[in-house]
């Protein structure tokens, strides 16, 4: 039985939409590790499958989901946030146009400069943060897709969803939300104009550190869609049902984890903006953020629980800090329960365009006064 439409988003998670097995009455979906389907006598397909590689019943529930949040009209779940993204990207002609943010997840930058433009897009780079740059360099009848990332990664940059979309579809062209730091919880893109909303769901959707996972939720099933969706089953981008399980079981503790850790995160970053050995703190939810307006407006209930902090003495001092943490954990990735701390221009490499001082901060479910005095006695 599913859940009425009228419930809070919050319940929706929780309950998974309602889910109850028909054969058990559990109200855990069971894992369906089936590759293939059978026919009836007259060949025909007895449960609407073909084969796993297309389509599998344990995507169904989590899809179903991520669409009832997003208020969108489909869903489709990947084998990671980067083949997610792709997919949008291939799903265009050789020849678009393409505008992006000037500040972009590096793997995405990396592969629309390696990969992208080899196939025949033409990418352009613009700072998405001032609509009107980004007004002016699309192209009607060229530009096919707007692509912004908000809060962007890792400065934390704020994009005005709803202006961009204006501009997008004016020039004909669609607009597609990276969203992976502010979740579903704190902003909607397809009430702000979005026609395309993606997720790392390796990150907060999952929560927990052990998924890799992506998903693209469409504001219209349309021609576009439907490529999109035809990629993700001929490159074989494919979610397996034990991930998607996972998933799923991350998902309906979304809203409780990702409300903690903005709460956390507004803490500390309230904390070390004021730090002497800190020459800035990256977050949204700070009233002197550039974008602070913007993000306020599109955003609610918090503003994520990823900041970055850029430390007094360059490279050598972040690098320091990091090394006398005992609870914030060195690693990559975001999201999880645990708090981790990444130098991204390390990470990124030579051809990084990050800040050597910029050390990113993912806030896990600890507690605060205990993050807190991790980084005091860290930043000595």
């Amino acid at each position: 039985m599913s859940l009425p439409d009228r419930v809070k988003p919050s319940t929706a998670a929780a309950q998974a939409l309602g889910f109850l097995d028909p054969a058990t009455g559990a109200f855990v979906p069971p894992i369906q590790p089936a590759t293939t389907y059978e026919r009836g006598a007259d060949n025909r397909l007895l449960s609407g499958r073909l084969y796993s590689r297309a389509d599998n019943p344990n995507y169904d529930q989590v899809e179903a989901l991520l669409t009832r949040l997003e208020g969108g009209a489909a869903t489709a779940v990947f084998s990671s946030g980067m083949s997610a993204a792709t997919a949008v990207f291939l799903s265009l002609r050789p020849g678009d146009h393409v505008l992006v943010p000037d500040v972009i997840y590096w793997a995405l930058r990396s592969w629309l400069v390696g990969w992208a433009t080899d196939w025949g897009l033409r990418i352009e780079s613009v700072d998405a943060t001032r609509p009107a740059l980004a007004g002016a360099a699309v192209r009607p009848g060229e530009t096919r897709l707007v692509w912004i990332e908000t809060p962007a990664n890792p400065t934390l940059a704020v994009t005005d969803i709803a202006a961009l979309a204006e501009i997008a579809h004016r020039a004909g062209a669609r607009l597609a939300v990276d969203s992976t730091f502010a979740t579903p919880v704190h902003t909607q893109p397809i009430a702000l104009g979005a026609d395309l909303v993606m997720h790392s769901a390796t990150k907060y959707l999952n929560g927990h550190s052990d998924v890799v996972a992506g998903s693209v939720t469409t504001a219209a099933v349309d021609d576009s869609w439907q490529r999109i969706k035809a990629i993700r089953s001929q490159a074989g981008s494919v979610l397996g049902p034990f991930e998607a399980w996972l998933l799923l079981r991350g998902m309906r503790t979304l809203f409780v984890r990702v409300a903690a850790q903005s709460h956390a995160a507004q803490a500390i970053a309230e904390r070390f903006s004021v730090h002497p050995r800190v020459e800035a703190v990256l977050y949204p939810g700070l009233a002197a953020f550039p974008g602070h307006e913007v993000a306020a407006r599109q955003m609610s209930g918090g503003f994520g629980g990823v900041l970055s902090i850029r430390v007094k003495g360059g490279a050598p001092a972040a690098l320091k800090l990091i090394g006398r943490l005992r609870i914030w954990k060195r690693a990559t990735s975001l999201g999880g329960v645990e708090s981790l701390v990444e130098h991204r221009a390390s990470v990124e490499g030579p051809q990084s365009a990050t800040p050597a001082d910029l050390l990113r901060l993912s806030v896990g479910l600890e507690d605060a006064d205990d993050l807190i005095g991790d980084l005091d006695q860290a930043l000595g």
